[in-house]
């Protein structure tokens, strides 16, 4: 189990945590991290993921991931290799908005280019006051494409744009005021901070959080009469859940609701 790419542990109720383990890489995304990521990611969107509301993407050692991996890039160097690979990595990134459940990145260290990506992609972000992000591939004659879409989707264009074209590393603190990521604690308190978010969102009804999410990346992509039937339609089914009913239904008789199980 310690020389799994990705380790899956259950630190409490209805929340599970990957955890990136190629330390002596720097958690690159290599061909074989991106598989055991994307099968992660399957198996949770299904059965694996029965009663997890949120899921937490962390790292171990010094990085939270330097990217692809560079080295086994070069090895194959050809257009149908590149596309395939790219391809892919889009695919596993999405995955991460499709999963029912809420993604929140635990960054401790760097995370840069696809990386960095990674932490775009997921729903929510927290970082230690020592992690850094950056989309360096500019540096390296290669343009972040595809970072580029979780990051203009994720913050502000005009900073998405300046890290996309300096390549700059940026602050905890800038990341946080650029929209990146949601929170920025002491090092020493990344996963206990981490897990507190994680559990006051799994004390929620699972299928308010299925319905929110799934709404939340369809309407913003839509025009916005399409936004709102769309809306529309989510609340409507929304409230016809037990776990709607029974919370307008304690809010009305001024009680705490009961979820248990919900």
């Amino acid at each position: 189990m310690s020389k799994a790419l990705i380790l899956r542990d259950y630190p409490e109720a209805g929340i599970a945590r990957l955890t990136l383990n190629r330390p002596d890489s720097f958690n690159a995304l290599s061909e074989e991290m991106l598989q055991a990521l994307g099968s992660e990611c399957e198996d949770l969107a299904g059965p694996g993921g029965t009663g997890t509301k949120v899921v937490i993407i962390a790292a171990t050692g010094k990085a939270f991931s330097a990217g692809h991996d560079l080295k086994q890039m070069m090895a194959q160097q050809s257009l149908d290799y590149y596309r395939g690979l790219f391809s892919n990595c889009s695919h596993v990134m999405q995955s991460l908005q499709k999963l029912p459940q809420i993604v929140i990145a635990q960054v401790q260290g760097i995370a840069t280019a696809a990386g960095c990506q990674l932490v775009a992609m997921c729903d929510l972000g927290i970082a230690a006051e020592h992690a850094r992000f950056a989309v360096s591939g500019i540096n390296l004659g290669l343009f972040c494409a595809t970072p580029s879409v979780a990051l203009v989707r994720s913050m502000h264009r005009k900073q998405a744009m300046y890290m996309l074209t300096t390549g700059d590393f940026v602050s905890a603190q800038q990341a946080l005021a650029w929209g990146l990521i949601n929170d920025v604690v002491p090092d020493t308190m990344l996963e206990s901070e981490t897990l507190a978010l994680a559990r006051k969102i799994a004390a929620k009804p699972a299928p308010a959080l299925r319905f929110g999410k799934r709404l939340f990346y369809e309407q913003i992509e839509a025009q916005i009469g399409k936004a709102y039937q769309l809306a529309e339609e989510t609340m409507a089914q929304n409230m016809m859940e037990t776990s709607a009913l029974e919370g307008i239904q304690a809010f009305i008789e001024k009680r705490p609701p009961s979820w248990s199980g919900k």
